[in-house]
This record gives structure tokens, sequence and C-alpha cells, in this order.
């Protein structure tokens, strides 16, 4: 038998490490779904069909990560109930967590078929690009039970310190997505649909493979579709854990959506097609932040289940000492390069690569200080509190951000005052979060001191 990360006993830093890398990866891939998307495009349909699905990311973005919200709460809850070792708790979560995940992205098929140009109008897409970004939206959008599902059961199987197997399965939808992305675009010149397309059937394929993983497990974590209901208890745990992760997630979205207004005000497609490629890049580093911040929330998590307070301490500075020289060097390098790297996006225009490289300099190099506002959200999350982070992202990143729209950015109308936004915002939330956990931290060390007996979570 192949042997699993043991979160609540051994050195940390190399099993961290260990825990993050196949994750960072996974992340990795997930976003080459976009980034293959606007490659293939970028090469065979030129910059106009790039602005097109560069125009509904933020969009995507608002409402899968509302979502893939309740896939955090349901990691919560499974590692919570494995560090206590609660065999019939973790059976339950499991089989409710995978009918929510299809109800979820049902819900979410709906909203992006039928509501699709009205939200894109709202956002301010130019007319010229209106027409492809409503089919892609579409496209993507009906294969969003896949999504879902793919997540909720990836996040049960890195509650278990299992973390290689969604990479895997990711490596091979992966590669299935960019091979249908060339054969749908230069065969059938299906144009952003057909990448829109692939992408959904390489998610239907990891959702397939994950789901088979956990039909598969001898543990508690063993999903058996003809018991598979909704538990009361455990769906309110999962929304207890998993809304406000949501609601951050999204309102972090509606931000971004906010700011996408504010770029198209500008009425540049060479801005809206620097922005979306630089994005991509950035994404990859934030694949990174997302990798180190979810095995912060694992790792927290088990050991919380344990009331193991002291090494939760030790984890949290040791993932946000991992975090930060790792993304530093990834946005050096993109920042150097940022000219080839963005030249792969975008092949015919110079004036969207000043823009891209502008974006780079202004987010990307500073990104580290998103990276430890993460791993403090996520070890909040892992202790068990998810409204506290949820409003103070509210509050000192998203609030900010919109604020600084409506001030800053209406009085100087550049794109500089607009990006500029992002790492104070960053700075702001990471400071007041860390107060947070190390508060926390503290009452949960005092409160075991002075009632060793007592479960306190």
């Amino acid at each position: 038998m192949k042997k699993r990360i043991d979160m609540l006993e051994g050195p940390l830093l190399g099993g961290i490490l260990r825990f993050a890398f196949p994750i960072i990866l996974t992340n990795l891939l997930q976003i080459l779904y976009n980034t293959a998307d606007k490659i293939v495009v970028g090469q065979y349909c030129g910059s106009l069909s790039i602005a097109a699905i560069s125009a509904t990311s933020t969009l995507t973005t608002l409402f899968v990560n509302f979502f893939i919200g309740f896939s955090v709460g349901t990691g919560v809850c499974v590692a919570h109930a494995l560090g206590g070792h609660k065999d019939e708790v973790v059976h339950r979560t499991v089989h409710t967590a995978l009918p929510t995940a299809a109800i979820c992205g049902g819900i979410l098929s709906v909203v992006g078929i039928f509501f699709a140009p009205t939200i894109l109008t709202w956002m301010g897409t130019p007319a010229t690009v209106l027409p492809l970004s409503t089919l892609y939206v579409r496209i993507y959008f009906a294969g969003m039970i896949f999504n879902m599902v793919y997540n909720f059961s990836a996040s049960i199987l890195r509650a278990t310190g299992e973390t290689k197997l969604p990479l895997y399965f990711l490596s091979i939808a992966g590669v299935v997505n960019v091979v249908l992305n060339v054969f749908f675009v230069t065969v059938f010149n299906m144009n952003v649909g057909g990448v829109a397309l692939a992408t959904a059937i390489s998610q239907a394929l990891s959702a397939i493979l994950a789901v088979n993983a956990l039909m598969r497990r001898t543990d508690s974590c063993r999903f058996i579709p003809k018991k598979m209901r909704i538990y009361g208890k455990q769906l309110l745990a999962i929304i207890r854990n998993g809304m406000p992760a949501g609601i951050q997630n999204s309102l972090f979205a509606l931000s971004n959506i906010i700011i996408t207004s504010a770029i198209n005000s500008f009425n540049s497609e060479a801005l809206i097609s620097g922005h979306g490629a630089a994005a991509s890049l950035e994404a990859m580093t934030h694949a990174v932040t997302s990798g180190f911040s979810t095995t912060t929330t694992n790792y927290v998590g088990q050991n919380a289940g344990a009331h193991n307070f002291k090494r939760v301490k030790k984890i949290y500075y040791t993932c946000m000492g991992c975090v930060t020289p790792t993304v530093m060097a990834i946005s050096l390098t993109f920042f150097i390069f940022g000219e080839s790297f963005l030249s792969l996006f975008i092949t015919d225009s110079a004036e969207a690569i000043s823009y891209g490289i502008l974006r780079l300099t202004y987010m990307g190099l500073p990104y580290f200080l998103l990276g430890l506002m993460d791993c403090s959200t996520a070890a909040m999350r892992g202790l068990g509190y998810s409204l506290t982070p949820m409003f103070i992202t509210l509050m000192g990143a998203c609030g900010l951000r919109i604020l600084w729209v409506y001030t800053i950015f209406e009085k100087f109308h550049t794109i500089q005052s607009l990006y500029i936004s992002y790492p104070i915002s960053w700075i702001v939330t990471f400071s007041v979060l860390c107060i947070m956990v190390h508060v926390a931290l503290s009452k949960k060390i005092k409160m075991q001191n002075t009632l060793p007996q007592r479960s306190t979570i």
C-alpha cells in the first residue's frame, strides 16, 4: 500500500512541500484549460477572440468560485472528522457532498445558459466581442456539473492526504483538452465555441476519474452511489464552512468585475487583450498561492480536529515561509521575460503586449502579498472560523477596491491608478488576518490548557 502523508505527526516542512506540490501542479493544469483556450484562439483566430474569452473570465469566476467555496467547506469537514477519528461523520459528509455538487453545477448551468448576454452587457463588454463571449459562456457553463463534481471529489481526496490522484486525473484531462482545442478550432472552425466545448468534455473526464477514485477507496471516504443522500447535519456543516468561503470568493470576483468594467471604460480592445493575457500568467502564480493555502487548510483542519494547536501555529508559519519566496521567484520571472510569455497569447498587437507588461509590473511583482493573505484565510478556515475571514476580506480587499474605483480611479482615470489598488488591498487584508489568526490560536491554546479534557471546537 502506498504511503500517504501524515498531517498529524512528523516534520512539517517536508510534508507540507510534498502535500502542496501536487496541488500546485493540479491547479496549473486547471488553469491550462483557460490558458490553452486563449493560446489556441490567439494563434488561429486573432486578438478579437482573445478579447472575447478575456471578457468572460471574471463572470465565470464570480459564479464558479461561489460554489467551489462549498467544496472548501467539504474539505474542512472531512479533515476535522478524520483528525477526530469520526468515521461515520466522514461517511455521511462524502455521501452528502457529491449530490450537493451536482445540484450546484445544475444551478450554474441554468444561470450561464440563460443569463449570459444580460450579465455580459451589464459588465460593459464591447459590442464587437459580445456574441463570441456569449457563445463561450453558454457552452462553458453547460458543463458545470462536471466541474463541481470534480472539485468536491478532489477536496475530499486532499483532506485524506491524497494529493497525487487529482494531479493524475487533470494531467489526463489536460492533454485531452489541448488536443480537442486544436481539433475543434482548426478542423471545424468553431472558434471560441470549440475551445469551450473542449473544456467541458475535459472536465467531464476528470470528474469521472475522481468519483471512480472515491468509489475504489477502502476507508470511511469510500463513495457508494446507492448510499448517496443528503444528510441534513452534514449539509449544514458544509454550508457553515463553505458558504463564507463561497461568498468571499464571489466578492473577490465581484470586485474584479467592477475592475473589468473600469477597464472596459477605456474602450480599447488592445487593453482588454493585454489585461487578459497578463491575467493568465498571474493565474499560474495564483496556482502556487492556492496550493499552499489548500495545504494550510487541510493541515490546520486535521490538527485542529486533533486539538493540536501548537502544531497548528507551526504549520501557519511554515506555509507562509514557503509561499513567499516561491511566488516572488515566479513573479520576477514573468516580469523579466514578460514580452516572450505574453506573445504566446498575443501575436498581432504590440500595443496589447505593452498593456500586459503594465499589469505584470503593478500587480505581478507584489503577488506574494496575496499568498500571505490566502494562507492566513486558509488557517482561519482550518480552525473552523469561516465568517471572520469572509468579513475581513469583504472590508479589506473587496470593499477597498470598489471604493478605490469610485474615488481614486474616477479622479485620475489611468490604468496605473486602477492596478495599484490590488497590492494595497492585499497589504491591508493580510495585516488584519494575520492578527486574527494569532488571536484565534492564542484563544484555542489557552482554552486547551485550562480545560484539557474538553473539545475546543
